[in-house]
């Protein structure tokens, strides 16, 4: 019986890594078909590492969490198991992904420029814009789960931002989301600081919200400076042909 448990846990296991590779593969096969393979696994990768960071931040605070689950053209995912016991811990698992993103998409700038590649440069382009993307100050994205330690009413901020991309690209992904983010607005709506509830779960030392706001604006910050600043570098590339 105990063998037999030990074989039933293992192929667990082994479902797990066998999910998230085969959605990571499926990723990488749909991406190669519009973008090329190299850039394709480069940019699979970069979520993985975004992703990775979320998964060790929840494992360190004790949280039983999935692995990552990879769909195309949608990004991934870990799915909570345990949910975050106070707003401080909701924060500190939703910086981690984009921290880690932001290191990962730094390591391929670093090697574009001592390699002199314009696909190198492409791929940290879209990872730091990926990044940059899920700093929005609305839940479900990683910067809602961040400024959600301040106050829930700081999601309406993220609502302009939405509407201004949408604008400015139309995608379904976005509507996706704003479909996923009504009923955050409808709780922050309605979210009352008094409740016993809301007190224990958003109850965080005013040191600890000031050193949380320092983090998402001083990563947002970086984010946006070396989004734009990456981008405007492509350039003569974009004319060219990137290699």
């Amino acid at each position: 019986m105990t063998k037999l448990l030990i074989l039933l846990l293992g192929g667990l296991k082994l479902g797990k890594v066998l999910t998230t590779a085969g959605t990571m593969l499926l990723s990488i096969a749909v991406y190669a078909v519009f973008y090329g393979w190299r850039f394709a696994a480069g940019f699979v990768l970069l979520l993985l590492v975004h992703e990775g960071g979320h998964y060790l931040a929840a494992r360190r605070r004790g949280l039983d969490v999935g692995a990552p689950t990879f769909v195309p053209f949608v990004g991934a995912w870990i799915q909570l198991k345990d949910l975050p016991h106070d707003a401080e811990t909701e924060a500190y698992v939703g910086l981690a992904g984009p921290f880690a993103g932001t290191l990962g998409a730094l390591a391929c700038y670093f090697l574009a420029r001592h390699l002199d590649s314009n696909g190198l440069l492409a791929l940290s382009y879209s990872g730091f814009f990926l990044n940059l993307f899920n700093m929005i100050p609305l839940s479900p994205f990683d910067g809602g789960r961040i400024t959600a330690v301040l106050s829930p009413r700081i999601w309406f901020a993220g609502v302009p931002v939405l509407v201004a991309l949408f604008a400015w690209h139309p995608s379904p992904l976005l509507i996706v989301m704003a479909i996923l983010a009504l009923p955050q607005l409808k709780r922050a709506w309605h979210y009352d600081p008094a409740s016993a509830e809301n007190l224990r779960y958003y109850g965080i030392e005013l040191s600890v919200k000031l050193t949380y706001a320092f983090y998402y604006l001083a990563l947002l910050a970086f984010l946006a400076m070396m989004t734009f600043g990456v981008h405007d570098m492509l350039a003569p590339a974009r004319s060219t042909g990137l290699n």
